[in-house]
This record gives C-alpha cells, structure tokens and sequence, in this order.
C-alpha cells in the first residue's frame, strides 16, 4: 500500500475523512477533495502528522469547469493515481411530488454528473496505464427505492448502471471497479440533506445515530477496494433489506410502507 496514491472525494468530512485517515495509516499517497479547503487542510494536517504525503485539491462537484485540468494538475503533484474513491454526494428527505425540480438537479448533478465527469477524465489516464481503480460510494438506495429520498435513490441507481458498463467496456484495460453500498452510518449526511424546497433538513435521522461508525465503514472500504470487490454492502442488519427485496420483493414492498423513511 505504501506505493499508492489514493484520491478521495468529499474528504473534508464523515466517510471521505475516516478514508483519509486510515490510508494515511497505511502510507499512502493522499489526494484529498471537497469544496471546503479550510476543512480538507486540517485533514490534510493530521494526515501528514502520520506519515502520508497529500495533495489538497478542493473543488465543488456541482462546478467542474475543466476535469482533465484537474486530473493533469493531480498527476504533475503526484505522478500517478491508483485508486478515485468517488465518495462526494448529498442526501435527500422530501415527497417526490413536492420535490422541486432544481432540488432533483442539484443532487443528481452531485451525486452523479460530478462523479461522472472526473472519472471519465481520470479514466484516459488508467486505460493509458493498463490500469486503475474506481471505488464509488454508492447506497443502499442505489439497490432499491425508498421513500423521502426518490431523487437520491434516482442518484445512485444511476451511478451502478454508468459505473457498471465502465467496467464492462474497460476490462481489457485492467480497470476495476467496486460498487460501495453504505447504510446508516453515523455521519452528518441526513444532517445535510436537502428538503423538498431545497432546504438542509438540519437534524440527525434515528437510524443515522444508531448506525455503523464511519470509522468501520472506512475499514470495510478499504478491505473491499484490496481485494478488488465488484460490490460491497455496508451496516448493519439494514442491508439485509437487499436480499429481502431480490428473492422476496413483494415482503420488500410491504415492509417499506410501514417503515417511517423519516427514522
């Protein structure tokens, strides 16, 4: 690991953070990614403090004008980039019918148009290096719908059927791909996400409080992206609900109606 150079999205925080943290442990080389570069420095700071060599790169997903400056300016620092851990994104709490529909926008050009653009570019650089790895954070929403979240849902299905045929036309190439499906970690995501009117829902979900450490989820990450996994299911017994909804969808369907989606 210690010749590595591992680039995280959204690493100012939550997952993204606990990623940096432990890879930093491991020695390797860090790229670290977000909008807010006072947070990716202080990051940055503690990952230094154990051994890693980093690189801040702050940028807004929302915002890429140019990826393949980017992914240039990541290669002159680093030389090279073995792993883009696509970890960036925002969560949703409305009704479909009352989302708005630039809300909708916001959080596909988040979740899915952002990550989209650098990967394509970083994904010339690994096809010319017969190699290269993309780890994207995905949900477990990105397996089946729920309810108050259509638009994220929407997000993160659409990022299993692009990421998958990436790996499909670009395995010649040795490019991998792992599918990261976390559910109820302890992070500030329900605290961000957005309402139906494009407001910060600004409270903390039941089942958010409950959850995984994002310490454990970063583990489980890590351990996924070595033993080059094409899909990983993170939490606890909510992830059952995916084999729930693939050999017995209509107890799937009859249990999510019940459940408050807002817990």
């Amino acid at each position: 690991m210690q010749t590595k150079t591992i680039w995280i999205t959204g690493a100012s925080s939550g997952i993204g953070k606990e990623l940096a943290l432990q890879y930093a442990a491991l020695n390797c080389s860090l790229i670290l990614s977000s909008r807010r570069q006072a947070e990716l420095e202080e990051v940055a700071s503690v990952c230094e403090s154990l051994g890693a060599r980093c690189l801040v790169l702050p940028f807004d997903l929302t915002a890429i004008v140019d990826a393949e400056s980017l992914v240039e300016k990541a290669l002159t620092l680093t030389g090279k980039i073995d792993v883009l851990i696509n970890n960036g994104g925002i969560s949703q709490r409305g009704l479909a019918i009352d989302t708005k529909l630039e809300v909708l926008r916001k959080i596909m050009e988040v979740n899915f148009f952002g990550q989209v653009q650098l990967s394509q570019a970083l994904l010339r650089e690994f096809i010319k290096a017969r190699g290269g790895h993309f780890a994207v954070v995905s949900s477990l929403t990105g397996k089946f719908g729920w309810g108050l979240r259509s638009a994220y849902s929407a997000s993160k299905h659409a990022l299993h059927g692009y990421f998958e045929s990436l790996a499909i036309e670009n395995f010649k190439y040795k490019v991998k791909i792992t599918m990261i499906c976390p559910v109820s970690i302890t992070t500030n995501i329900s605290l961000n996400a957005l309402n139906a009117d494009g407001t910060m829902k600004g409270s903390m979900d039941e089942s958010h409080l409950k959850g995984l450490s994002a310490s454990a989820c970063a583990t489980q990450i890590i351990e996924a992206i070595k033993q080059n996994k094409r899909e990983v299911l993170i939490g606890k017994k909510e992830r059952f609900m995916v084999q729930i909804k693939r050999f017995l969808p209509s107890v799937f369907f009859k249990k999510a109606i019940k459940l408050d989606p807002w817990l």
